[in-house]
């Protein structure tokens, strides 16, 4: 099988850009959101990006029309019948995920393959939800996907090598990715060892010991880092980085892997609005 017909299941920031990047690979791809309003403001964010992207002499005109013709977006997951390929791009919580894998066995063809992008929840969780074990994978993009290389592809006790192999041809050969391969453990390989430097540095600048500038500094002069660790974690957001942490920290019991009281701090005051910012540089 080649995987032409693409889904992405989530518009947000991952998915968007996951969905772009498929696009611009030539395949026709579908946008699953939840409501119209929300399959509309995915639809003018990746009109924005492939704009940006002409604007910046990165795409010409023909190519962003071209790329965009071949996106769609949709509220109803039976529209993804004769998807290849499903990415789902979803909040970070395995009973969501759950629920978005069930839906998507009894609705996908019967050799599509079912992919999460999940940055720390178990695959084989995930493939448990599914009567399709071996035809499911983890596909962990990084943000902003249609800059960064590395996809992680992720396979559980049951994925099949079959399955792994047209994945990783099609992320490398089609999509124009470096993938690399990693077994089913939280946190996969990069969050495995990103996430305990994040956390640090947080606990470095709850304890006074450095300005979020200077610990930054620190890291991008000091260590040819583009981003210091403050800076990333708010790119990463940090609603994400508390949901991965407590996912590591839940499987290996490692007190690297456990939220700091001011990520947690932040996290709440930003849900309850008493802050204008959820991030280092934006919470006043």
């Amino acid at each position: 099988m080649t995987i032409e017909k693409v889904a992405v299941v989530g518009g947000g920031t991952m998915g968007s850009g996951i969905a772009e990047v498929a696009a611009k690979a030539g395949c026709d791809t579908i946008v699953v959101e939840i409501d119209a309003g929300l399959a509309e403001f995915a639809q003018k964010k990746l009109e924005a990006s492939t704009e940006k992207a002409v604007a910046r002499g990165k795409m010409n005109e023909e190519d962003r029309d071209g790329l965009l013709s071949r996106l769609s977006f949709t509220t109803s997951f039976n529209d993804l019948e004769d998807r290849d390929l499903v990415i789902e791009a979803v909040i970070e919580s395995p009973s969501i995920k759950a629920e978005v894998f069930s839906t998507l066995d009894e609705i996908v063809q019967e050799n599509g393959i079912l992919a999460s992008n999940t940055s720390s929840i178990s695959i084989g969780e995930i493939a448990d939800s599914t009567n399709r074990g071996p035809q499911v994978l983890g596909m962990h993009f990084f943000n902003p996907a249609t800059v960064q290389p590395l996809v992680e592809l992720i396979s559980s006790e049951v994925t099949s090598e079959e399955t792994l192999q047209k994945v990783e041809m099609f992320t490398r050969d089609i999509m124009g990715k470096h993938p690399i391969r990693t077994i089913d453990r939280a946190g996969f390989v990069v969050n495995r060892l990103l996430v305990p430097y994040l956390l640090q540095a947080m606990q470095m600048f709850d304890r006074g010991q450095a300005t979020k500038e200077d610990i930054d500094a620190g890291m991008k002069f000091g260590c040819a880092h583009p981003q210091g660790p403050l800076e990333l974690s708010d790119l990463i957001g940090l609603d994400t980085l508390q949901l991965v942490a407590e996912v590591l920290y839940e499987e290996f019991k490692e007190p690297t892997y456990a939220p700091p009281p001011i990520l947690k701090r932040m996290v709440t005051a930003g849900h309850l609005g008493r802050k204008t910012g959820k991030g280092f540089y934006t919470y006043e």
